[in-house]
């Protein structure tokens, strides 16, 4: 606590709004990182990336996609994220981000990605088809697809499948 400053404070000049934690988040609205996670199917050639959205504070996951490495398919992100009412969005800095953000929800940083780049590292530690060098490796996109959404649907969704 700042003493210096409380004891130069008129109580005339102080305003104090109580509210539930809910109520506060839902004033400031939701916060959200964006990234973008590679592996491949079948050889390196044929990268598959995994496009996911968390949400900045808690870090629950909030929707993902799966495709190449193109706005198209951070398009679909975009549309699944709509529901929740995003307000601020903290990404890497892809191209994609810059072009369909709009600049003034946009914050360009690694400072404020931390939670879904340790998202990443779980992933990669967990799924064995994630890691960049390995021998195990979807032979199809299905299957790809399937394994890492399955895992995502359960441990990040609690839905057993």
């Amino acid at each position: 606590m700042n003493h210096a400053v409380l004891q130069n404070l008129h109580p005339e000049h102080v305003e104090v709004e109580i509210c539930r934690a809910e109520e506060l988040a839902q004033r400031r609205g939701l916060t959200s990182e964006l990234d973008e996670m590679w592996s491949y199917v079948g050889k390196k050639a044929e990268p598959r990336w995994l496009w996911h959205a968390i949400d900045h504070h808690s870090g629950t996951v909030l929707a993902y996609v799966f495709g190449r490495r193109k706005d198209a398919v951070f398009l679909q992100l975009q549309t699944l994220l709509e529901p929740f009412g995003i307000t601020r969005f903290y990404t890497d800095g892809w191209g994609a981000y810059e072009r369909h953000i709009d600049p003034e929800q946009h914050h360009v940083g690694k400072e404020n990605t931390q939670k879904i780049e340790s998202k990443h590292i779980n992933l990669r530690t967990r799924i064995k088809r994630l890691v960049r060098r390995t021998i195990c490796f979807s032979k199809t996109i299905t299957m790809h697809d399937l394994v890492i959404g399955l895992f995502i649907n359960r441990y990040e969704f609690g839905v057993a499948l």
